[in-house]
C-alpha cells in the first residue's frame, strides 16, 4: 500500500505544487545524497516546497518563516494540536454545506475572523476560519484591504472539501520537526550555516505589460527589497549554504529587461515554464518562463 502523502493544506496565490517536479530535478545533489540535514524557508507561503523536501529527503531540523501573522498562526496550530483545528474545521464545513445561504454564512465568517486580532498566542478559531475562507473564497486568494481586513468574495464551489483530516494529520506530523517564525524573512537566515539548503520563494517582481500591472506577485516588495535578498542571498553563498531562489521572469513581457540576470550574475539561472495568469483577457494566459537561481552547478 502506497503511503499517503501530505500535501499543501492551502491554496495559495503563486504556490509551487506544478512546479514541485521541476524543482526537484534542480534541487542540490548534496542534499539527495543526504549530505544536508537542515532545510530553511523564509517566505514559505503555502510550503509546498517544505512538504516535498521534509517527506522525500533525510531532513532533520526545518526553519520556516513568513511575513503573514495568520498564515503562521495557521502552521502553529496544526503543530502544536491539528485536532483542535479538526474539530473548528468540521464543524465550520457542516454548517457552510446545509446552510441555506452559503454567501451569507461566508461572509459571516469573514466578518468574524476579521474581528479576531492575533496576540502572539495559538488562536485555533481564526486558523480553521482562515482555512475555511481559503476553500471557500474566490480562487483561494489571499488579499487585505488597507486597514488589513480580508477583502476576497465568496467563491461558490459546489462541494468544496473544507476539512481534508487527513491532509492536515498528515501535515501535522511533518511540522513537528519545524521552528516557526513571524517576521522579516532575515531573522531566519541566522540559523543557515555551510551545507544548510535555503530556498527562497519571495514576493515575486510583479510582470509589466504596457506599462500596466497584469501580475500574479504578491504584495509589498518592491525592487530594493529584491536587491536587498540578492545580496543576503550572496551573503549565505560565502557561508557555503546551498541555496535555490525563484522569482517571475521579467523577459516573458520585456526581453531586455535584465534585472534578475544582472542582480544574479556568477549564479547558476535556469528558466522553467509554469502556468500562471498574467493577463486578465483568458487568451492571454498560459505557460510563461520563470526563474530560478541556484548557487551550485555553476560553469566553471
Amino acid at each position: 500500500m502506497c503511503k499517503d502523502i501530505a500535501r499543501p493544506f492551502l491554496k495559495w496565490a503563486g504556490g509551487k505544487s506544478q512546479l514541485i517536479n521541476t524543482f526537484d530535478e534542480l534541487l542540490p545533489s548534496k542534499l539527495k545524497n543526504e549530505m544536508v540535514d537542515t532545510y530553511i524557508e523564509p517566505f514559505v507561503g503555502g510550503g509546498a516546497m517544505l512538504f516535498h523536501i521534509l517527506q522525500k529527503y533525510n531532513i532533520k531540523r526545518a526553519y520556516i518563516n513568513d511575513i503573514n501573522k495568520e498564515l503562521i498562526n495557521c502552521y502553529r496550530c496544526l503543530k502544536a494540536n491539528v485536532v483542535e483545528v479538526v474539530n473548528h474545521l468540521k464543524l465550520l464545513e457542516k454548517d457552510y454545506l446545509e446552510s441555506n445561504d452559503r454567501s451569507k454564512y461566508f461572509y459571516k465568517v469573514r466578518n468574524r475572523y476579521n474581528e479576531i486580532h492575533l496576540n502572539g498566542h495559538l488562536d485555533y478559531e481564526k486558523c480553521a476560519d482562515f482555512i475555511f475562507l481559503n476553500k471557500t473564497c474566490f480562487n483561494g486568494l489571499y488579499r487585505v484591504n488597507k486597514e488589513g481586513k480580508f477583502n476576497v468574495p465568496h467563491g461558490r464551489y459546489k462541494n468544496p472539501l473544507i476539512c481534508d483530516e487527513n491532509n492536515l494529520l498528515l501535515c501535522s506530523e511533518l511540522l513537528q520537526k519545524v521552528e516557526i517564525s513571524f517576521g522579516s524573512y532575515e531573522q531566519v537566515l541566522e540559523k543557515a550555516y555551510a551545507n544548510t539548503f535555503v530556498y527562497f520563494d519571495p514576493p515575486y517582481r510583479p510582470i509589466i505589460e504596457n506599462n500596466s500591472f497584469v501580475s500574479y506577485d504578491k504584495s509589498g516588495f518592491d525592487d530594493d527589497d529584491q536587491i536587498k535578498l540578492a545580496e543576503n542571498f550572496k551573503i549565505l553563498d560565502d557561508k557555503h549554504c546551498l541555496l535555490m531562489l525563484s522569482n517571475s521572469d521579467p523577459k516573458n513581457t520585456n526581453k531586455n529587461d535584465n534585472f534578475f540576470d544582472d542582480l544574479y550574475k556568477g549564479f547558476n539561472i535556469k528558466r522553467v515554464y509554469a502556468k500562471r495568469m498574467i493577463n486578465c483577457q483568458a487568451n492571454k494566459r498560459g505557460d510563461i518562463t520563470e526563474i530560478v537561481v541556484m548557487n551550485y552547478k555553476r560553469r566553471k
